[in-house]
């Protein structure tokens, strides 16, 4: 797969993942405009995400049973429709319109994983993790990125603006895709849609899975409560910033991430395990940083800098763990995973806002640190051994690594 197939997929990813958050910067005046009240607008960015375990769940296992490139082509053309919808609705059934628009477009952004897949599908073997390495940076970028240019866009032409050129890029790509990428050339599915959805139940009661799981959802409850709650503080007194300024935020938290580069190569030496741990404490301690919002611009920067960088670790980490134990069938063990992603989120949208209103961003700051910690405490629990990493790393190489 050459760089320009690489380059297109993790477009295709940040696009759809923008979809999602891209109402995280905008959320007071989105809320405002559908007649959502304060304390409930974190539903806005929740319903995305509830879409988007309903994909995990029902529209993952097609990659399986269908041609990945035309179900690409197909999710992306689909996630348009949603943003259309999205950006249209108005009058009396604003709220409930938007929230349909936006739970299609986050059903559907499940093209992540499909467009993963599709990458691992087509890659020869010695290149395989460099280039879903590169198609899976689409993602960081899009979840943190599309803050910034929503917050400019927002600025310019309005919130509905952005929904309105989310599509228009999905619908640009969906024809690329088709146009550009190659098909898939494979045997017939030996197994039925049915039965792969019926083996997604079965990962639940196994380790390292549940463990991965439990420490995702806590990790993105935290991620969740920092940028789905982020814009309410910094909307108010005494910073009163616009939508634009809001949304350069949203450069310190990509700076962050990416700063998490290595993760991918820790999690190769077998230091997965104890990198995650480091990463959880540096989690918990970064909401002592972002609880100084009200006083302290700097200091909040800084935190949520340690904030992200923390996550991408945590997520490099588990996903090398999951698929080093599980390599026969790491599609589905990442669709299983990132159900517990999309919860972790969903709560940590809907009670950031509520917590803000009722306590302030000392109250959702404290929520953050909560969620940090109960990963902390998940990881601890699980009880992952520092060797395990090295054991199921040369085994994966060997291709005989079994479930841990």
């Amino acid at each position: 797969m050459d760089v320009w197939r690489r380059s297109l997929l993790a477009v295709v990813c940040g696009v759809a993942v923008a979809g999602i958050y891209a109402a995280q910067p905008v959320l007071e005046p989105m809320g405002r405009d559908l007649g959502v009240p304060a304390g409930h607008v974190g539903w806005i960015v929740a319903t995305g995400q509830f879409g988007y375990l309903a994909g995990l769940v029902l529209l993952v296992p097609l990659g399986d049973v269908v041609d990945r490139r035309r179900l690409i082509a197909v999710h992306l053309a689909v996630t348009a429709g949603g943003m259309l919808l999205t950006a249209s609705a108005s009058a009396a059934w604003a709220a409930w319109a938007a929230l349909s628009g936006l739970a299609v477009a986050g059903a559907f952004a499940v093209v992540v994983q499909t467009a993963v897949a599709y990458t691992a599908a087509l890659s020869p073997p010695d290149r395989r993790g460099r280039n879903i390495g590169v198609v899976t940076s689409g993602v960081v970028v899009g979840i943190l990125g599309a803050r910034v240019v929503t917050g400019a866009l927002a600025e310019l032409w309005g919130w509905r603006s952005v929904y309105v050129v989310l599509a228009a890029l999905s619908l640009g790509l969906a024809a690329l895709v088709l146009a550009v990428l190659p098909p898939e050339r494979r045997s017939a599915p030996s197994v039925s849609y049915g039965r792969v959805l019926v083996s997604l139940g079965g990962l639940f009661g196994q380790r390292p899975f549940l463990g991965r799981g439990l420490v995702a959802f806590f990790l993105f409850a935290s991620f969740g409560t920092l940028w789905s709650g982020l814009s309410l503080p910094l909307a108010d007194a005494p910073w009163h910033f616009s939508d634009g300024q809001i949304g350069l935020f949203g450069v310190a938290g990509l700076a962050g991430a990416l700063g998490a580069a290595r993760a991918g190569r820790w999690a190769d030496e077998g230091r997965a395990a104890p990198v995650t741990g480091l990463a959880l404490a540096l989690l918990v301690l970064s909401w002592a940083a972002i609880a100084w919002l009200p006083w302290s611009l700097w200091l909040l920067v800084a935190g949520i800098v340690v904030l992200d960088f923390a996550v991408q670790v945590v997520q490099v980490s588990n996903q090398h763990l999951l698929t080093a134990a599980r390599p026969d069938n790491s599609g589905s063990v990442i669709g299983g995973y990132m159900i517990f992603y999309a919860l972790g989120s969903a709560l940590g949208a809907t009670a950031t806002t509520a917590v803000f209103a009722a306590h302030g961003w000392a109250g959702s700051s404290l929520l953050g640190a909560g969620f940090a910690a109960c990963a902390l405490v998940v990881q601890i629990a699980d009880g992952v051994r520092p060797r395990s990493g090295k054991v199921c790393a040369r085994r994966a190489r060997e291709g005989a690594c079994g479930a841990a």
